[in-house]
């Protein structure tokens, strides 16, 4: 009887996926859904723009199948984080928030709505050689 709950008690944890399991990106930051097409980056320790930016393209691409010329939108600039309490967090999503620019900024922030740029673009900030990158062309 006792091996047969203990094998039932596994077989249910199995089953039940941890509560507000994350997605793990390529440079290991948390990514979760928030709303319906919109996901956050949750703030790791020091993290830059370009941590961000390679978590949100790296989930887009990798995760969500986009393709790699799918623009990547800010939803909404850093603030809390609506999945972990006391962290940071960028929303992103892949169609723009109304009423805001898309123009792509001349610099990399995660600050401003409507900032975008292509999801293989943003993805290759988790591999040092994102657009900035003086030492790298990109066309």
């Amino acid at each position: 009887m006792i091996r047969h709950l203990f094998a039932l008690t596994c077989a249910s944890l199995i089953l039940i996926p941890e509560a507000g399991q994350a997605w793990r990106s390529f440079n290991r930051q948390e990514v979760l859904p928030v709303s319906e097409g919109v996901f956050e980056v949750v703030n790791d320790v020091a993290s830059s723009a370009a941590d961000f930016w390679c978590s949100a393209g790296d989930y887009a691409y990798r995760e969500m199948r986009t393709e790699a010329v799918q623009r990547v939108y800010i939803w909404r600039g850093i603030g809390p984080s609506v999945n972990r309490p006391g962290k940071k967090a960028v929303q992103f999503s892949l169609t723009p928030p109304e009423g805001v620019s898309t123009q792509p900024g001349y610099t990399l922030s995660v600050k401003a709505e409507g900032d975008n740029m292509r999801a293989g673009s943003a993805q290759q900030y988790c591999f040092g050689n994102g657009p900035e990158d003086p030492g790298i062309w990109h066309p």
